[in-house]
């Protein structure tokens, strides 16, 4: 399994992330199974969310894991917080140690290696998220930080106030969401792809050595499906599946090297529960697609270049 640095944090980590929003959709004998292929392929590193399924999907997948401390040593937990069901968002210093300890609890470990904060809070006080973080890292229950959609003035306010370093950034991207990519084509451009809807997060995150984690790397639009095999995107499905051809593999495997072939060292994080396309996944390790590749897929996909 190919190995990334995980922004300024000093861990060396798979270059896949396995979600899993989606893990209690199991029965427990397939969360067995899925888990260990995940293990079994190098892919160690997990990405979970207090909110996912009610908090349900971490205790599953601790279940699951049968964790105990040999267990732990060999894997990677990341969870997020802040999206509060009853109150959209909520990142006051309460909330955040609340909701560390149950996803402690939950996952039945004592650190989580990575938390994140899940979508931004309107409400947010930096000065709090930095008293959370000092009592968290402290006292040993959380070991890095970092944000998830967030734009680079967010991010440059809480740093103003936290001291640990922020190490990973989820953000929403794909071949046919890459707006953040597009709008650094087109600089001094009159057309939409021109329009810099995040502050140019993509160099920013790079500048800092922060870690962008790729979410929803199948999805086009908002959950509004996935453009693999899908007759509106006839074109971008062609291109994929001759490229996939060549190199013998899986339009799944193809998608994810297109990501990994940025050199931002992007750790993009899965969302199948599927054992098979999840070892497509971790196969793209062993692909570098060449730059016309990537930006045929790229042209495939309906964008343009100036």
């Amino acid at each position: 399994m190919k190995k990334i640095p995980l922004g300024t944090s000093g861990l060396e980590v798979p270059a896949i992330a396995v979600g899993c929003m989606r893990i209690n959709g199991l029965e427990k004998s397939e969360a067995e199974g899925f888990i260990q292929t995940a293990i079994e392929g190098g892919a160690t590193f997990f990405d979970h969310a207090d909110v996912y399924g009610g908090g349900d999907c971490e205790a599953i997948f601790a279940e699951a894991a049968h964790m105990n401390n040999d267990k732990r040593e060999k894997i990677f937990l990341q969870s997020k917080c802040g999206i509060r069901p009853d109150v959209a968002f909520d990142f006051s210093k309460e909330h955040i140690l609340a909701s560390v300890e149950g996803s402690l609890s939950r996952l039945r470990t004592e650190y989580l290696d990575v938390l994140l904060l899940h979508r931004p809070d309107a409400l947010v006080e930096p000065e709090e998220v930095a008293e959370a973080f000092n009592i968290l890292h402290e006292s040993g229950k959380v070991r890095h930080f970092g944000v998830s959609n967030q734009n680079p003035m967010q991010i440059q306010l809480l740093k103003k106030f936290v001291k640990q370093p922020l190490v990973a950034n989820q953000l929403q991207l794909s071949i046919t969401n890459a707006n953040m990519i597009t709008q650094g084509l087109h600089v001094n451009m009159l057309d939409d792809g021109a329009v810099n809807r995040d502050a140019s997060v993509l160099d920013f995150c790079r500048l800092n050595d922060i870690t962008i984690q790729p979410w929803s790397p199948f999805q086009f639009g908002f959950f509004e499906g996935v453009f693999l095999d899908n007759e509106k995107f006839p074109e971008l499905n062609k291109k994929i599946d001759e490229i996939a051809g060549k190199y013998g593999v899986s339009n799944v495997t193809i998608t994810f090297a297109w990501l990994l072939r940025h050199p931002a060292k992007m750790q993009p994080v899965t969302g199948t529960m599927n054992r098979q396309r999840l070892k497509d996944c971790i196969k793209a390790m062993d692909i570098s697609l060449t730059r016309e590749e990537w930006y045929e897929i790229y042209l495939a996909a309906g964008n343009i270049l100036p």
